[in-house]
């Protein structure tokens, strides 16, 4: 299967991920306060563009069950947006004006970008396998937290997300719906769906680094 595939051919882009100081530091309590309030935010304007790509499968689906899959994910990405974060914003004293003043950094902004480019220029097979790995990365790299984490960790609430049964079952889901779509893909589209799903990989990986460094627009 496209699914199995995938996760091996790039199980080092995981493993990179899983061992940034970012997740360690994460996983252990010990993650700094701003560190983590700047990956918030940023995730706050990620959310958003992962939830019109989301909505860009729905229109781009012809099958109704699966309109209302990418419909319903689409919605949940928002319902996280404003609960998760709002409640960690109101901890950090953050308004909701604050947070939308802050810019994306580069790392956001080329994730956001490359999604939403997917969803307009590329078959939608091609599409779901961009946007896989943002729902099984961050499902693996929860439960390998949650299993490290104590029960006083000041992120739990995070952690406890991306590692519960909801969010698997959507997981399951995705990776369900994206190879369906390469059963029915051709050799050159099952291609384009790998480089998607590797070029996804490596901003995962970027997303995180990115905010560990506070790295910033350099001009």
């Amino acid at each position: 299967m496209f699914s199995t595939d995938a996760w091996t051919r790039n199980a080092p882009l995981y493993e990179a991920a899983r061992t940034l100081a970012f997740n360690r530091e994460l996983a252990d309590g010990t993650l700094a306060l701003p560190v983590f309030r700047h990956y918030m935010i940023q995730d706050a304007h990620y959310l958003v563009g992962f939830a019109q790509a989301l909505a860009l499968a729905a229109a781009k689906s012809d099958r109704p069950g699966h309109v209302v899959q990418f419909a319903a994910a689409a919605a949940a990405a928002i319902e996280v947006e404003r609960t998760l974060h709002t409640d960690f914003f109101r901890r950090f004293g953050l308004s909701a004006d604050a947070v939308a003043a802050t810019p994306p950094t580069p790392a956001a902004h080329h994730y956001v970008c490359f999604l939403l480019a997917s969803g307009f220029r590329e078959p939608l097979a091609v599409h779901l396998a961009a946007m896989l790995p943002c729902f099984w990365i961050y499902r693996e790299i929860g439960r390998d937290i949650h299993g490290r984490a104590g029960p006083d960790n000041p992120y739990r609430a995070w952690i406890d997300t991306y590692a519960g049964e909801e969010f698997s079952r959507a997981v399951d889901a995705m990776i369900a719906v994206t190879d369906a779509a390469a059963a029915e893909a051709g050799e050159a589209e099952r291609a384009l769906m790998h480089a998607s799903f590797t070029r996804a990989a490596q901003l995962e990986w970027m997303f995180w680094d990115s905010a560990h460094r506070d790295a910033a627009w350099p001009v």
